[in-house]
């Protein structure tokens, strides 16, 4: 196994809520020496300056002032966050057993979740003397498990099975001794009496490397950890050009994006415009030579059911990046930004496949549109083809995952410039 995919591993392994994600992603930053900047105070940037925001703990923006002159932003925007079980306020259902109440965070593939190790991680905010602190809980052992009913009692569940998130996925904690021990064990790691909560469920299962030529990689949350984490290594890696290159990692795009951290909310709009006032640069001439990557994963062809794809645009495991097209823009791929794209993978060396719905079976939509209705600029939706989407164990390939860090990384390289028929790329 070659360093990048090891390194993607531990990232995966290390992230099991959103709000461990944005903390990795940030550490790769500050270890790539940027500067952390707060939306509160005075922004001071300067020529060759290189800083990261983050708000509400989960959405995180990077980007770095070009030495020289400016053309304009090359921008990304993925997510981290994925479908799970959000534990309630008061969750403790006692009895013989004690359970925990949840409730469905996004869309996932529910039956994924039964008869495998859980265990609880995400944000607690805890009582000072001066107020309150967030701090990042994550119970690093086996410690719950939601259990199936048995086919003797359920002679009908393979045959199909409505899922009642009320009654079917409550994860049991223990016997009716360990009534308020879940608590303890947050308070014991939080280091204080705990005033609020966002906490998650997470499998134990780490990622995986499989198939006979190790050509597949297993986990929880691919969709979307996989194009962050390639977002983030390009825009490390990518080589210094005339544009400002920005790396966007959003929240809540598995609930609509409408969170103070999602790609619905001002953030990034806020963070263009202190830049060009801080920098005394025109927004509108900067915005007309930028461009923004929508990272999020796509659907491949499914080994047993390729019934379910586009005759003509189903993508494979490891046959190379996705473009995502919808023509009712569902994903913002037009003509001109799917031909900047496909160049930018041609220098990178990278194939590019398509996807499309079958007309027939509407698809999900992701950020690119969403961000669109805050900055305006040209998009192109791509991602990683993948499957199990959704599942609490998604499958993507390696190789894959090593062309979209090889792809950002040229994309980041790159300068757009709007040459009024078309665009050049430098």
């Amino acid at each position: 196994m070659d360093k990048k995919t090891k390194a993607f591993i531990s990232f995966l392994d290390a992230s099991h809520s959103v709000y461990h994600a944005a903390q990795n992603l940030t550490k790769l930053l500050r270890d790539a020496g940027y500067t952390q900047l707060s939306e509160g105070e005075k922004w001071t940037l300067v020529p060759g300056g290189k800083y990261y925001l983050i708000r509400g703990g989960t959405a995180v923006i990077a980007f770095r002032i070009p030495a020289g002159k400016v053309k304009g932003f090359m921008l990304s925007a993925s997510h981290s966050d994925r479908p799970t079980f959000k534990i309630k306020e008061n969750p403790e259902l006692c009895g013989t057993y004690t359970r925990l109440a949840t409730e469905k965070y996004g869309g996932m593939l529910m039956a994924t979740w039964l008869d495998r190790p859980l265990s609880v991680a995400g944000r607690v905010v805890v009582e000072t003397d001066d107020g309150v602190q967030s701090k990042l809980v994550d119970i690093d052992r086996d410690l719950l498990l939601i259990p199936n009913v048995a086919i003797h009692m359920n002679r009908t569940a393979n045959d199909g099975y409505k899922w009642n998130p009320a009654v079917d996925t409550l994860p049991l904690a223990g016997g009716k001794n360990a009534k308020g021990k879940l608590d303890q064990l947050l308070k014991k790691q939080a280091g204080g009496k705990i005033l609020g909560h966002d906490l998650y469920l997470y499998i134990r299962q780490k990622a995986s490397v499989w198939g006979v030529d190790k050509e597949y990689i297993s986990a929880a949350a691919l969709d979307d950890l996989a194009c962050a984490w390639c977002c983030t290594q390009g825009f490390l890696n990518a080589r210094e050009t005339e544009s400002i290159p920005v790396l966007c990692v959003f929240d809540s795009e598995e609930v609509g994006s409408a969170s103070v951290q999602g790609a619905a909310s001002r953030l990034l709009e806020a963070t263009i415009k202190r830049i060009c006032a801080e920098r005394e640069l025109d927004e509108q001439r900067l915005l007309s030579d930028s461009f923004m990557i929508s990272a999020d994963n796509g659907h491949a062809v499914h080994p047993n059911h390729p019934e379910f794809a586009d005759a003509t645009n189903a993508p494979v495991v490891n046959g190379g990046v996705v473009l995502k097209f919808n023509a009712n823009q569902r994903y913002t791929t037009d003509g001109v930004t799917a031909a900047i794209f496909r160049k930018i993978c041609q220098k990178a060396g990278v194939a590019v496949q398509t996807y499309c719905n079958r007309a027939d079976i509407p698809g999900g939509s992701t950020l690119g549109n969403i961000s669109l209705s805050q900055v305006s600029v040209p998009t192109a939706d791509i991602g990683l083809p993948q499957l199990a989407m959704h599942s609490s164990y998604e499958t993507a390939g390696v190789q894959d995952v090593l062309d979209l860090l090889k792809a950002m990384t040229e994309y980041y390289s790159t300068t757009l410039e709007n040459a009024g028929e078309g665009y050049t790329l430098k």
